[in-house]
Protein backbone atom coordinates (compact mmCIF):
# COMPACT_ATOMS: atom_id res chain seq x y z
CA UNK A 1 0.00 0.00 0.00
CA UNK A 2 3.08 2.40 -0.04
CA UNK A 3 3.40 2.53 -3.96
CA UNK A 4 -0.45 2.78 -4.23
CA UNK A 5 -1.32 5.50 -1.36
CA UNK A 6 -2.35 8.37 -3.33
CA UNK A 7 0.29 10.44 -1.21
CA UNK A 8 3.48 8.39 -2.46
CA UNK A 9 3.79 10.93 -4.98
CA UNK A 10 6.80 9.75 -6.31
CA UNK A 11 8.98 9.11 -2.78
CA UNK A 12 12.38 8.46 -3.20
CA UNK A 13 13.03 6.18 0.14
CA UNK A 14 10.26 4.60 2.57
CA UNK A 15 11.71 3.19 5.85
CA UNK A 16 10.13 0.75 8.69
CA UNK A 17 11.41 0.28 11.28
CA UNK A 18 10.55 -2.19 14.24
CA UNK A 19 12.98 -2.73 17.02
CA UNK A 20 12.31 -5.82 19.55
CA UNK A 21 14.58 -4.90 22.03
CA UNK A 22 13.11 -0.83 22.70
CA UNK A 23 9.66 -1.14 21.30
CA UNK A 24 10.16 1.15 18.69
CA UNK A 25 8.25 1.52 15.78
CA UNK A 26 8.91 4.39 13.25
CA UNK A 27 8.88 5.48 9.32
CA UNK A 28 11.19 7.31 7.65
CA UNK A 29 9.75 9.07 4.22
CA UNK A 30 12.24 10.70 2.28
CA UNK A 31 10.66 12.57 -0.43
CA UNK A 32 13.48 14.49 -2.47
CA UNK A 33 16.97 14.72 -1.62
CA UNK A 34 18.61 17.75 -2.86
CA UNK A 35 22.29 18.56 -2.10
CA UNK A 36 22.79 15.06 -0.83
CA UNK A 37 20.06 15.50 2.24
CA UNK A 38 17.03 15.57 3.24
CA UNK A 39 15.38 17.75 6.56
CA UNK A 40 12.42 17.20 8.49
CA UNK A 41 11.42 16.70 12.54
CA UNK A 42 10.57 13.34 13.63
CA UNK A 43 6.40 13.35 14.85
CA UNK A 44 5.60 10.92 18.44
CA UNK A 45 2.06 10.06 18.24
CA UNK A 46 -0.31 7.40 19.49
CA UNK A 47 -1.66 6.66 15.99
CA UNK A 48 -4.95 4.87 15.21
CA UNK A 49 -3.17 2.24 12.85
CA UNK A 50 -0.40 1.91 10.96
CA UNK A 51 -2.48 3.13 7.56
CA UNK A 52 -2.43 7.04 9.77
CA UNK A 53 0.81 6.69 10.47
CA UNK A 54 2.12 6.18 6.74
CA UNK A 55 -0.56 8.47 5.07
CA UNK A 56 0.71 11.31 7.43
CA UNK A 57 4.68 10.45 7.10
CA UNK A 58 4.16 11.04 3.45
CA UNK A 59 2.27 13.80 3.49
CA UNK A 60 4.46 15.38 6.14
CA UNK A 61 7.25 14.41 4.09
CA UNK A 62 6.13 15.86 0.81
CA UNK A 63 5.27 19.13 2.64
CA UNK A 64 9.37 19.61 3.56
CA UNK A 65 9.83 19.44 0.01
CA UNK A 66 8.25 22.47 -0.89
CA UNK A 67 8.83 24.06 2.92
CA UNK A 68 12.42 23.89 1.45
CA UNK A 69 11.70 24.86 -1.75
CA UNK A 70 9.98 28.33 -0.52
CA UNK A 71 12.39 29.21 1.94
CA UNK A 72 15.32 28.76 -0.80
CA UNK A 73 17.10 26.10 1.13
CA UNK A 74 19.66 23.70 -0.76
CA UNK A 75 17.79 20.49 0.70
CA UNK A 76 15.28 18.32 0.40
CA UNK A 77 11.78 16.94 2.35
CA UNK A 78 11.38 14.29 4.96
CA UNK A 79 9.88 13.31 7.73
CA UNK A 80 10.11 10.89 10.46
CA UNK A 81 7.05 9.67 12.77
CA UNK A 82 7.60 7.22 16.09
CA UNK A 83 4.13 5.66 16.75
CA UNK A 84 3.45 5.80 20.11
CA UNK A 85 1.91 7.66 23.52
CA UNK A 86 4.69 10.64 23.59
CA UNK A 87 4.27 9.71 27.28
CA UNK A 88 5.75 6.66 27.47
CA UNK A 89 7.17 5.52 23.96
CA UNK A 90 9.80 7.78 23.96
CA UNK A 91 12.14 5.60 26.50
CA UNK A 92 16.11 6.17 26.28
CA UNK A 93 16.28 2.59 24.61
CA UNK A 94 13.73 3.88 22.33
CA UNK A 95 15.55 7.23 21.34
CA UNK A 96 18.86 5.83 20.58
CA UNK A 97 17.66 3.27 18.75
CA UNK A 98 15.68 5.90 16.78
CA UNK A 99 19.51 7.64 16.65
CA UNK A 100 20.33 4.31 14.45
CA UNK A 101 17.81 4.41 12.52
CA UNK A 102 18.36 8.16 11.32
CA UNK A 103 22.20 6.88 11.23
CA UNK A 104 22.11 3.76 9.21
CA UNK A 105 20.70 6.58 6.50
CA UNK A 106 24.40 8.07 6.41
CA UNK A 107 23.32 11.66 6.54
CA UNK A 108 20.61 11.68 3.94
CA UNK A 109 17.78 12.19 6.19
CA UNK A 110 18.42 14.69 9.23
CA UNK A 111 16.18 14.43 11.68
CA UNK A 112 14.60 17.57 14.48
CA UNK A 113 11.67 18.63 16.63
CA UNK A 114 8.54 18.00 15.57
CA UNK A 115 5.31 17.14 17.66
CA UNK A 116 6.07 14.65 20.79
CA UNK A 117 9.99 14.94 20.11
CA UNK A 118 11.47 17.67 22.11
CA UNK A 119 14.91 19.12 22.36
CA UNK A 120 16.24 16.82 25.29
CA UNK A 121 14.66 13.94 23.37
CA UNK A 122 16.94 14.65 20.22
CA UNK A 123 19.78 15.35 22.88
CA UNK A 124 19.50 11.24 23.39
CA UNK A 125 18.88 10.47 19.77
CA UNK A 126 22.53 12.56 19.24
CA UNK A 127 23.88 9.84 21.09
CA UNK A 128 23.52 7.66 18.18
CA UNK A 129 24.12 9.71 15.29
CA UNK A 130 25.17 13.23 14.48
CA UNK A 131 22.39 13.84 11.71
CA UNK A 132 20.32 15.42 14.21
CA UNK A 133 19.31 19.45 14.35
CA UNK A 134 18.07 21.10 17.40
CA UNK A 135 19.36 18.92 20.44
CA UNK A 136 21.66 21.81 21.86
CA UNK A 137 21.75 24.99 21.91
CA UNK A 138 23.44 25.97 18.75
CA UNK A 139 20.37 26.76 17.27
CA UNK A 140 17.89 25.96 20.20
CA UNK A 141 14.42 24.14 19.53
CA UNK A 142 12.42 24.91 16.72
CA UNK A 143 9.06 26.69 18.19
CA UNK A 144 10.47 30.30 18.58
CA UNK A 145 11.67 30.91 15.07
CA UNK A 146 8.72 28.36 13.62
CA UNK A 147 6.12 30.86 15.52
CA UNK A 148 8.36 33.80 13.79
CA UNK A 149 7.90 32.71 10.54
CA UNK A 150 4.19 32.43 10.34
CA UNK A 151 4.17 36.25 11.87
CA UNK A 152 6.33 37.23 9.14
CA UNK A 153 4.41 35.49 6.59
CA UNK A 154 0.81 36.65 7.81
CA UNK A 155 2.40 40.07 7.72
CA UNK A 156 3.15 39.19 3.47
CA UNK A 157 -0.62 37.76 3.74
CA UNK A 158 -1.75 41.10 4.83
CA UNK A 159 0.44 43.21 2.73
CA UNK A 160 -1.08 41.65 -0.42
CA UNK A 161 -4.89 41.89 1.00
CA UNK A 162 -4.87 45.00 2.45
CA UNK A 163 -1.91 46.96 1.32
CA UNK A 164 -0.22 47.13 4.91
CA UNK A 165 1.18 44.92 6.82
CA UNK A 166 0.25 46.94 10.27
CA UNK A 167 -1.48 44.25 12.95
CA UNK A 168 -3.12 46.77 15.02
CA UNK A 169 -6.29 46.01 15.74
CA UNK A 170 -6.56 42.80 14.36
CA UNK A 171 -8.58 40.05 15.64
CA UNK A 172 -6.32 36.88 15.79
CA UNK A 173 -7.80 33.28 16.44
CA UNK A 174 -5.12 31.09 17.20
CA UNK A 175 -6.28 27.41 17.55
CA UNK A 176 -3.49 25.54 19.57
CA UNK A 177 -1.34 27.68 22.30
CA UNK A 178 1.62 25.10 22.80
CA UNK A 179 5.01 25.93 22.12
CA UNK A 180 4.21 27.40 18.88
CA UNK A 181 1.25 28.75 19.01
CA UNK A 182 2.34 30.67 22.43
CA UNK A 183 4.81 32.43 21.45
CA UNK A 184 3.42 33.27 18.22
CA UNK A 185 0.55 34.68 20.62
CA UNK A 186 3.12 36.87 22.26
CA UNK A 187 4.30 38.39 18.96
CA UNK A 188 0.62 39.49 17.75
CA UNK A 189 -0.35 41.13 21.20
CA UNK A 190 3.24 43.25 20.83
CA UNK A 191 1.85 44.45 17.75
CA UNK A 192 -0.99 45.26 18.98
CA UNK A 193 -3.40 42.63 17.46
CA UNK A 194 -6.30 41.25 20.01
CA UNK A 195 -6.36 37.61 20.40
CA UNK A 196 -8.84 34.35 20.77
CA UNK A 197 -7.30 31.62 21.55
CA UNK A 198 -8.36 27.92 22.11
CA UNK A 199 -6.58 24.60 23.25
CA UNK A 200 -7.42 21.47 24.75
CA UNK A 201 -5.00 22.47 27.83
CA UNK A 202 -6.89 24.59 29.72
CA UNK A 203 -2.98 25.56 31.55
CA UNK A 204 -1.86 26.97 28.78
CA UNK A 205 -4.54 28.87 27.89
CA UNK A 206 -4.45 30.66 31.14
CA UNK A 207 -1.09 31.61 30.63
CA UNK A 208 -1.27 33.49 27.69
CA UNK A 209 -4.97 35.13 28.72
CA UNK A 210 -2.91 35.84 31.46
CA UNK A 211 0.29 37.90 29.06
CA UNK A 212 -2.15 38.58 26.26
CA UNK A 213 -5.33 39.55 28.28
CA UNK A 214 -6.93 36.85 25.58
CA UNK A 215 -10.26 35.80 25.10
CA UNK A 216 -10.87 32.20 25.20
CA UNK A 217 -12.91 29.80 23.00
CA UNK A 218 -13.70 26.31 22.65
CA UNK A 219 -11.65 24.17 20.39
CA UNK A 220 -14.41 22.95 18.35
CA UNK A 221 -15.49 26.96 17.57
CA UNK A 222 -12.31 28.61 17.73
CA UNK A 223 -12.60 28.48 13.40
CA UNK A 224 -15.58 30.09 13.52
CA UNK A 225 -15.23 33.17 16.14
CA UNK A 226 -15.46 36.44 14.25
CA UNK A 227 -11.48 37.48 13.49
CA UNK A 228 -9.56 39.06 10.63
CA UNK A 229 -7.20 36.33 10.87
CA UNK A 230 -7.72 32.60 11.83
CA UNK A 231 -3.85 30.69 12.91
CA UNK A 232 -4.20 26.89 12.96
CA UNK A 233 -1.27 26.05 15.46
CA UNK A 234 -2.64 22.48 16.71
CA UNK A 235 -3.24 19.17 14.15
CA UNK A 236 -3.51 19.10 10.92
CA UNK A 237 -6.48 18.47 8.85
CA UNK A 238 -8.38 21.17 10.43
CA UNK A 239 -9.64 22.72 7.45
CA UNK A 240 -12.47 21.21 5.72
CA UNK A 241 -15.74 20.65 4.58
CA UNK A 242 -17.29 21.35 7.48
CA UNK A 243 -15.07 23.88 9.01
CA UNK A 244 -14.44 25.97 5.89
CA UNK A 245 -18.14 27.29 5.18
CA UNK A 246 -18.02 28.02 9.28
CA UNK A 247 -14.79 30.44 8.35
CA UNK A 248 -15.29 34.51 9.22
CA UNK A 249 -11.69 35.19 8.68
CA UNK A 250 -10.52 36.66 5.43
CA UNK A 251 -6.61 35.30 6.17
CA UNK A 252 -5.44 31.73 7.47
CA UNK A 253 -2.30 31.63 8.09
CA UNK A 254 -0.80 29.30 10.76
CA UNK A 255 1.91 26.57 12.07
CA UNK A 256 -0.44 23.43 11.87
CA UNK A 257 1.16 20.45 9.50
CA UNK A 258 -1.16 19.24 6.27
CA UNK A 259 -4.32 22.11 7.67
CA UNK A 260 -6.39 20.86 4.35
CA UNK A 261 -8.03 17.43 4.87
CA UNK A 262 -8.02 16.93 1.33
CA UNK A 263 -7.04 19.18 -2.06
CA UNK A 264 -10.84 20.26 -2.45
CA UNK A 265 -10.20 22.13 0.86
CA UNK A 266 -7.86 24.53 -0.88
CA UNK A 267 -10.24 24.84 -3.89
CA UNK A 268 -13.03 25.55 -0.84
CA UNK A 269 -11.00 28.30 0.55
CA UNK A 270 -10.22 30.05 -2.84
CA UNK A 271 -13.47 29.98 -3.82
CA UNK A 272 -15.12 32.00 -1.01
CA UNK A 273 -12.03 34.61 -1.67
CA UNK A 274 -10.19 33.46 2.00
CA UNK A 275 -6.62 34.73 1.26
CA UNK A 276 -4.29 31.27 2.60
CA UNK A 277 -1.04 31.02 3.57
CA UNK A 278 0.30 26.88 2.81
CA UNK A 279 1.11 25.93 5.76
CA UNK A 280 4.32 24.29 4.33
CA UNK A 281 5.36 28.09 3.55
CA UNK A 282 4.43 29.47 7.14
CA UNK A 283 5.25 27.03 9.21
CA UNK A 284 9.27 27.57 7.51
CA UNK A 285 11.14 29.40 10.51
CA UNK A 286 11.89 26.15 12.07
CA UNK A 287 13.44 24.53 9.40
CA UNK A 288 15.54 27.74 8.76
CA UNK A 289 17.20 27.97 11.51
CA UNK A 290 17.74 24.04 11.73
CA UNK A 291 19.73 23.72 8.62
CA UNK A 292 22.18 26.45 9.48
CA UNK A 293 23.68 23.95 12.08
CA UNK A 294 24.57 22.03 8.44
CA UNK A 295 25.73 25.43 7.09
CA UNK A 296 27.58 26.98 9.88
CA UNK A 297 25.26 28.89 12.12
CA UNK A 298 24.94 32.42 11.57
CA UNK A 299 21.76 34.04 13.80
CA UNK A 300 21.59 36.90 11.61
CA UNK A 301 21.25 35.10 8.17
CA UNK A 302 18.44 32.65 10.33
CA UNK A 303 16.57 36.16 10.70
CA UNK A 304 16.92 37.47 7.90
CA UNK A 305 15.78 34.26 6.02
CA UNK A 306 12.81 33.50 8.03
CA UNK A 307 11.90 38.08 7.40
CA UNK A 308 11.56 36.95 3.65
CA UNK A 309 8.99 34.97 4.31
CA UNK A 310 7.04 37.85 4.30
CA UNK A 311 7.73 38.63 1.07
CA UNK A 312 7.51 34.38 -0.60
CA UNK A 313 3.79 35.09 1.18
CA UNK A 314 2.62 37.58 -0.68
CA UNK A 315 4.22 36.45 -3.80
CA UNK A 316 2.06 32.87 -3.62
CA UNK A 317 -1.22 34.66 -3.03
CA UNK A 318 -0.27 37.10 -5.96
CA UNK A 319 0.53 34.15 -8.15
CA UNK A 320 -3.25 32.32 -6.86
CA UNK A 321 -5.26 35.73 -7.43
CA UNK A 322 -3.61 36.34 -11.41
CA UNK A 323 -3.73 32.64 -12.41
CA UNK A 324 -7.28 31.84 -10.33
CA UNK A 325 -5.81 29.18 -8.21
CA UNK A 326 -6.06 27.65 -4.80
CA UNK A 327 -2.77 29.32 -2.56
CA UNK A 328 -1.52 26.09 -1.89
CA UNK A 329 -1.47 24.88 -5.76
CA UNK A 330 0.20 28.57 -6.48
CA UNK A 331 3.14 27.72 -3.61
CA UNK A 332 3.60 24.39 -5.28
CA UNK A 333 4.30 25.81 -8.47
CA UNK A 334 6.51 28.43 -7.01
CA UNK A 335 8.53 25.91 -5.38
CA UNK A 336 8.85 23.18 -8.22
CA UNK A 337 10.38 26.51 -10.89
CA UNK A 338 12.60 27.11 -7.93
CA UNK A 339 13.66 23.63 -7.80
CA UNK A 340 13.70 23.30 -11.66
CA UNK A 341 15.62 26.41 -11.49
CA UNK A 342 18.21 25.11 -9.31
CA UNK A 343 18.82 22.25 -11.38
CA UNK A 344 19.42 24.24 -14.73
CA UNK A 345 22.22 26.36 -12.88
Amino acid sequence: MVFSSPHFDGHERVLFWADRDSGLRAIVAVHRVRGGRAVGGCRVRAYRSDEEALRDVLRLSRGMTYKTALAELPYGGAKAVVIGDPRTAKTPAALRSLGRLVDSLGGVYVTAEDVGMAQADLAVVKQETPWVLGADDVGGPAAPFTALGVFHALRGALEQRTGSDAMTGLTVAVQGVGAVGAQLCDLLHAAGARLVVADVAPEAVAAVVARTGAKVATSEAIHAVAADVFAPCALGAGLNARTIPELRAHIVAGAANNQLETAEDGRRLHARGIAYVPDFLASAGGVINGVQELDGYDRDAVMRRIGELAGTARLVLERAAADDLPAADAAEAIARERMAAERVG
